[in-house]
């Protein structure tokens, strides 16, 4: 488990990087927001969050793997 702010704060990054490489290097970018967006609703529905497990088996910023 992590705390909500490491994951708020990586989706906002990612968010806002994609945002940035979309306006200056290719629309494409704009695919990897709406990943993003996408993973952030289906977490809230189902209570699973794929950047929770990764950063949690990595053991990164205090997160700890799920059970």
């Amino acid at each position: 488990m992590c705390n909500d702010l490491i994951i708020r704060r990586f989706a906002g990054a990612f968010i806002l990087g994609s945002l940035a490489l979309g306006w200056t290097v290719s629309p494409a970018w704009y695919l990897f927001t709406a990943f993003v967006g996408f993973n952030l609703l289906q977490s809230s529905i189902t209570g699973f969050c794929p950047l929770e497990r990764i950063l949690g088996r990595l053991g990164m910023f205090g997160c700890r793997p799920a059970r």
